[in-house]
């Protein structure tokens, strides 16, 4: 197999039981793969350096500016952006490979279908309908933000490509780390969130928890996951739930005399 003139980077720190089936699922046909380590204590290191990845400490600084640091450590100028819970599907690396055959993509950015697989599974529910998020770049041309919470492409003012095939996301190792990265979620958001009225966060306090159970049950289509669908949707729904509780403490505090 042909490598495409493509660095795939990739951020982590203790992901020892995910990162080594990341990096299978790429490293046979790009020209390079990047592990930016934050500092693992469980071997991440050593088990991405067996696969043939290039490992690079740096001390966290926030998602943002982790990944733009992983930018500047690479190679090539088309990049792959992908977490060490992510795992391409062979119909997508099929598609990519496609998209550089004999040149360069014509966009300058293209976007992933990114989609759960839950505790357990091995692939991703029926119809799932989760995220599609930049992943696939020119450097010259698009950045990551230097956002400490958010992991996002700057692409205001381009036309964003996207890919049909998906990502398999495998987020959560068990049914208490869902609930406990959706609190810790809901926590992180709520702390660099903008100041808003004690009135319009206690209107929203009423209504998220159901809003966010209704978008993520049947929107992002978990109704299709049974019982585990049920799970996801009631922890993105506390995400978003703690979110909005602890705003509205914070509000109260500082009205408070």
């Amino acid at each position: 197999m042909s490598r495409l003139p493509l660095s795939c980077f990739i951020i982590a720190r203790n992901e020892a039981d995910r990162i080594v089936h990341t990096i299978r699922a790429v490293k046979d046909w790009v020209d390079e793969v990047v592990v930016i380590d934050s500092g693992s204590t469980d071997g991440t290191q050593k088990l991405a350096e067996a696969e043939g990845a290039r490992v690079i400490f740096n001390e966290w600084p926030g998602f943002g500016p982790q990944k733009r640091f992983g930018e500047t450590q690479c190679r090539k100028e088309w990049l792959l952006n992908l977490d060490a819970d992510e795992v391409i599907s062979p119909a997508l690396a099929a598609e990519i490979q496609a998209l550089f055959q004999n040149r360069e993509p014509d966009l300058a950015v293209y976007a992933l279908p990114i989609n759960d697989v839950y505790p357990g599974h091995t692939q991703p529910r029926l119809w799932a309908n989760d995220y599609v998020q930049p992943r696939l770049y020119d450097r010259r041309r698009v950045r990551f933000k230097d956002s400490p919470i958010h992991d996002s492409l700057d692409v205001e003012g381009m036309r964003v490509g996207r890919l049909k095939a998906d990502v398999h996301h495998f987020s959560a190792r068990s049914f208490d780390d869902q609930l406990a990265k959706a609190i810790e979620r809901g926590r992180i958001f709520a702390d660099h969130a903008k100041e808003k009225s004690v009135g319009a966060l206690k209107f929203r306090l009423l209504f998220e928890f159901p809003a966010a159970f209704f978008k993520y049950y049947f929107m992002r289509r978990h109704f299709t996951g049974g019982l585990a669908g049920f799970r996801a949707a009631m922890t993105g729904a506390i995400s978003r739930y703690v979110r909005i509780a602890r705003m509205l403490e914070a509000a109260e505090r500082r009205r408070a005399p």
